[in-house]
């Protein structure tokens, strides 16, 4: 089967859908990862600002990538905080953590989103959406390994 790129499409919508959570969700890690990246103090300064720095400019990447394939799918993506919001599993912090806490929520905020591109994916392979499908497939693999550089250090 492939993909029928028409808007208004069943399963180009559930997959603009299921793209534009990703999208909300890879952009409030995106800003948690550069908050924590302006905040981040103690003896692994140096360690976490860099890291911190190299994923958010990969996520600044990666939400445009999203964004512009929902659109190419016929659909509008999110793009205010508001909808930001209302997509999000990634919460916000108000507060500045510890190192170690930034740590820990930034592994989370990548299992968030490897999880929700994980459920997309089999949609996309499905609807024969080999664009998306492939497109997920690359993010994943950015989440999963930002998750596992994240988890070793929370270990050390």
């Amino acid at each position: 089967m492939t993909l029928d790129l028409k808007h208004g499409n069943d399963a180009s919508k559930e997959i603009a859908e299921g793209l534009s959570r990703v999208l909300a969700n890879s952009y409030a890690l995106y800003l948690k990862t550069q908050n924590f990246h302006w905040n981040v103090e103690g003896p692994r300064f140096r360690e976490l600002h860099l890291m911190f720095e190299e994923q958010y400019t990969e996520l600044a990447a990666a939400v445009d990538a999203v964004a512009e394939r929902i659109r190419q799918l016929g659909h509008y993506a999110p793009g205010s905080f508001g909808q930001f919001a209302r997509l999000a599993e990634v919460k916000d912090e108000d507060d500045v953590p510890t190192a170690e806490n930034m740590v820990r929520s930034l592994a989370e905020g990548h299992q968030i989103v490897g999880r929700l591109i994980r459920a997309l994916l089999t949609s996309a392979q499905d609807a024969g959406d080999e664009v998306t499908a492939g497109l997920l497939v690359d993010r994943l693999a950015a989440h999963e390994k930002a998750a596992w550089m994240l988890h070793s250090l929370a270990k050390a």
